[in-house]
């Protein structure tokens, strides 16, 4: 379903936990990173597309999360032409997303990367909020970064986050303080919800060889 400018509407999801880390998931069999996001279907709402690759994508159901914020506006990304598919070049352009920011309300143990047949992901961890935008395919960065920023001011704000931004301190320091994780982030779980999962010790990758991005992602 695209739009009249070759757009497929398409939903995106920051998940948090109690500590402002994000949901970040490495995509099956490749060792690239990102979050969990998916197209809309005809006759669904962006929420109602977001809770459907919510549960598709990590398991979790609306009673598990809590709506802290979206985006006012769609975000676009075009798709450079070697990643569409050729019968769909010409008339197909890119993504158009809502992002949502959800709070974790369950726990770790209520992910499942296998609630379907089709996983998305083969591991997951959480990450500091600011995640590296050099894991992310290149053509989709603008998009992290917009996202991100403008929902960034609905944080839930905790005792850390307040000090910290009463005695003025800013960057990547501050943000690491406030999510919890001033040192690096916890390891990766697998499909089971092992935190001992594949990818552990290892740093998210550039994605190389993106999938082709003419389908839920």
């Amino acid at each position: 379903m695209l739009d009249r400018d070759g757009f497929r509407p398409n939903v995106g999801i920051i998940l948090l936990n109690q500590k402002n880390q994000v949901f970040w998931g490495k995509r099956l069999r490749t060792h690239s990173w990102q979050f969990p996001q998916g197209g809309i279907d005809r006759g669904e709402t962006p929420e109602q597309a977001m809770f459907r690759e919510l549960h598709e994508e990590v398991g979790l159901h609306p009673e598990h999360v809590a709506i802290v914020a979206r985006t006012r506006d769609w975000l676009r990304y075009e798709v450079p032409d070697r990643y569409i598919r050729r019968d769909a070049r010409g008339h197909y352009k890119g993504q158009k997303q809502i992002w949502y920011l959800l709070q974790l309300t369950g726990h770790d143990w209520n992910l499942n990367l296998r609630a379907t047949d089709h996983p998305e992901f083969d591991a997951w961890r959480w990450n500091d909020y600011w995640v590296p935008l050099e894991a992310v395919v290149e053509f989709k960065r603008g998009v992290y970064e917009m996202a991100l920023t403008e929902l960034a001011r609905y944080l839930p704000r905790n005792e850390t986050r307040n000090r910290y931004l009463r005695h003025g301190h800013r960057g990547r320091e501050y943000e690491h303080q406030a999510s919890g994780a001033a040192t690096a982030p916890g390891g990766a779980a697998s499909l089971t919800g092992n935190p001992h999962g594949e990818g552990a010790c290892a740093p998210p990758m550039p994605e190389s060889n993106p999938t082709d991005t003419h389908d839920k992602n």
